[in-house]
């Protein structure tokens, strides 16, 4: 390759509109690589689904996007009736046992009616992994913003 004859101002002598200009592209390259690892990654997470459904083809990226949807609507469903089950479950549980005994208490009594509301709101409730315990509403304030390196 011939030297280029291209010689670089300072960084003190440049506007910020040609700093701008010049940092823009690398911006840009960071952008992409990003989406390009992030791609990447999900092809390789999600490997065995793909070759359940496309064998022996080349993914293209929006292929890996779309069958990665599908897949997280699809066990999100899953997980979300795995959990109703489950807590239904629970819910009978706790009644039966509160039942077995014949003198209903003031607590007994608070607990039979704060789990027939929980019952009523369990589409909304969402189980927290992090407390085993824990149960909390889901609202779209509580999931955090992306983080950006800028």
């Amino acid at each position: 390759m011939a030297p280029s004859a291209v010689f670089l101002e300072p960084d003190n002598m440049l506007t910020p509109k040609e700093k701008n200009k010049l940092r823009k592209p690398v911006v840009e390259k960071m952008r992409r690589d990003r989406i390009n690892s992030s791609i990447e990654q999900l092809k390789l997470l999600l490997e065995k689904e793909f070759q359940r459904h496309q064998p022996n083809s080349k993914l293209e990226k929006a292929d890996i996007l779309e069958m990665t949807v599908s897949y997280l609507k699809h066990h999100g469903q899953l997980s979300q009736f795995d959990f109703r089950e489950g807590y239904s479950r629970c819910l009978q549980e706790a009644f039966y046992f509160l039942s077995l005994h014949k003198v209903r208490t003031e607590t007994q009594t608070k607990l039979l009616s704060h789990f027939q509301k929980s019952q009523a709101a369990a589409p909304e409730v969402s189980f927290c992994p992090g407390n085993a315990s824990a149960l909390k509403q889901v609202s779209p304030k509580d999931s955090s913003p992306l983080w950006r390196p800028w």
